[in-house]
């Protein structure tokens, strides 16, 4: 693999997942992290996104005539539904502001910086669907990268059960104890 060419990429290439059982337990380790590490970034641009397409949402539902409150009225509700906590991979949430990288401009952070929040009274109707498109195909985007993260955590955790297993690995090492 390429050092200089994005985590996500070179995660979600297949090579990545192939011949794990010849790495050491550190590479797989450190691999794993990576895994953590960006699907955790991925996870806090999805809840910045969904944030966005519920507040967009309520909006066009309140021109339509669907809704009667103000977005300011229904802005504790709309911040806190769907926040259940349940998490279909098992793993726990993280809660933390992931490491972002600080690199050149991508399209996920052009697309969370627009301000059409702040003048979301003032935009208009065509406007606020491309937007609400926008940020749907961007939502799509990165769930898809995001589902291959957790399929190659997936792929390299079960080779390091697998190694446990087998007896392949010391679980003590993991504990930072020797004998």
């Amino acid at each position: 693999m390429t050092e200089h060419r994005r985590r996500i990429d070179q995660i979600i290439e297949p090579d990545f997942v192939v011949g794990l059982e010849e790495l050491s337990l550190d590479d797989l380790r450190d691999r794993r992290r990576m895994c953590d590490d960006v699907e955790n970034e991925l996870s806090y641009y999805r809840r910045m996104l969904h944030g966005r397409m519920d507040l967009l949402g309520f909006e066009l539902r309140r021109r339509s005539g669907e809704e009667t409150r103000s977005l300011i009225e229904a802005l504790p509700e709309i911040l806190t539904d769907g926040a259940s906590g349940y998490v279909p991979s098992g793993r726990p949430t993280k809660v933390t502001l992931p490491d972002l990288p600080d690199q050149r401009r991508r399209h996920i952070d052009e697309v969370l910086e627009a301000d059409f929040l702040t003048r979301i009274a003032l935009v208009e109707d065509d406007e606020l669907n491309e937007i609400q498109r926008s940020l749907v195909e961007t939502e799509t985007e990165i769930s898809t990268k995001r589902h291959a993260v957790q399929e190659a955590f997936n792929t390299i955790q079960a080779e390091l059960t697998r190694r446990y297993k087998d007896g392949l690995a010391n679980f003590d090492e993991i504990l930072g104890r020797s004998d």
